[in-house]
This record gives structure tokens, sequence and C-alpha cells, in this order.
């Protein structure tokens, strides 16, 4: 069995290829309404996406009901380029046999733009290539850890990672331009819930994941945050691999 979370779709295809492979079944943690019967469980996985270095919240939450287990257990934890400590703390949370990152395509725009769709077709390729390995890997119960944490991984993990949660994940500089054709998606597909529509025009709640999933979803771009995202790409994993 394994466990994902995405936002832009990621983790949700590694999640799936690598229950493809090994023959699993992959689930979104985001729409389960209780903790999971993983007693006849051989193997649980969780596949995520990192957010400033660290863990995001659903995964913390969902990692803390699961119950110590005698199944081979694994992580893997998309990322741009680094994991931090990410994985180490899933570990305290929910002991691992074998950790993973995979580097994906750069999507936190609220940072620096995309990569190109050269880097991003690469990224892409050499993940799927990566995910072959990890699924043997996987299905042989072979104890790994291949992780890239980068640099000052402690530090960013904890500090970092707190700024990122005490002051980046507010709504206030969500909005919708009139480029919105009210089409609910971004309220339908929030997975933290806090989008409604009112009179056809999409309202954040207070609570956000940062996922940017509303953002990279809308198809017509109308979803924005402040100034600095209206000159920036837009990426969902399905404009390279179908879903």
């Amino acid at each position: 069995m394994i466990f994902y979370f995405s936002g832009t779709g990621n983790s949700r295809w590694a999640a799936r290829r690598l229950a493809e492979l090994t023959g699993d079944t992959a689930i979104d943690l985001a729409r389960l309404d209780k903790a999971p019967d993983c007693s006849g469980e051989t193997r649980i996985g969780l596949v995520f996406p990192v957010y400033a270095w660290g863990l995001p919240e659903p995964v913390e939450t969902f990692a803390r009901t699961l119950p110590r287990t005698g199944a081979f257990t694994f992580a893997v934890a998309t990322c741009g380029s680094e994991a931090g400590h990410a994985l180490k703390k899933l570990d305290r949370l929910f002991p691992l046999r074998s950790s993973y990152s995979l580097v994906m395509p750069n999507n936190y725009i609220l940072g620096a733009d995309l990569d190109d769709e050269a880097t991003a077709r690469a990224k892409i390729d050499a993940a799927e290539k990566e995910l072959a390995v990890i699924a043997r890997e996987v299905a042989a119960a072979q104890p790994v850890c291949r992780v890239r944490e980068g640099s000052l991984a402690a530090l960013k993990s904890s500090v970092v990672h707190y700024g990122f949660n005490r002051f980046a994940r507010s709504t206030k500089a969500f909005y919708a331009t009139n480029a919105c054709t009210g089409c609910g998606r971004c309220a339908k597909d929030c997975p933290a819930g806090t989008i409604r529509l009112e009179n056809g025009r999409p309202v954040w709640g207070d609570k956000c994941y940062q996922c940017l999933r509303c953002l990279h979803s809308c198809p017509v771009q109308a979803i924005q945050y402040g100034k600095g995202t209206e000159t920036k790409g837009r990426y969902t994993i399905e404009q390279y691999r179908p879903l």
C-alpha cells in the first residue's frame, strides 16, 4: 500500500508509477476520512513533496496516525533539488526501512520560476529510471538510504521550515483575475478544503498547505499570488506524463 500527498502531481505520478511497478495500490492520503487499516500489509510506502526542506502538514499529521508495523516501510520525497532532513523527520514519526529523494521539476513559483522545458523533461526522464530502480529495491525489501539532503540541511529543515509554516502559508495574497470563468476546479481540488465559490469567484479561507495546486491547475491561469506570479509559468505533471 502506497500513500501519497501531491500538489501539482509530481508525487501522485511517482506513487502511481511505483504502485504499477510493484503491483501495489496508490492512495491519496488527503482523501482519507479515517486512519487506514494496514494490519495485513507487507509493504507500506509514503510518497510526498518536500516543502521548504520539511514535511507538508498533511504528511506529518498522517504519519502520526500510522501504527508501528512489521511491514517493510519506505518513503520517497519528491523535490526540486534537495530534501533536507524531511525524511529523517518522517523516520522519527514512522520508522522507515528505506528512504529516497526523487528530483522532479521545480514548481514553487513563489520563489524561483519554473525549470525550462528541457530541464523539466530531463528531470522527469531521470526520475522514471530511478523509480524503476526503487521499485526493484522495494519489491526485494532491500534497506536503502539514497537521499540528497543538500548543504546546511539541519538548519534549513528546522529554521527555514519553521518560518515557512509560521509565515509563508497565508492565503491573503491569493486572488483570481477577471479571466476566471467560475469553473470551480480550484475549490473542488483544494486538498485543504479552504476554497469556496462566492458569486462564481473563488474565496480562500485561512487554512493553506501552500501546495499551489489551485494556482497551477487553473485552466485559464486566472489564479495569482501577489504580483510575483503574473509573469511566471504554470506546471502540472500532466503536461509531461499522463495520469
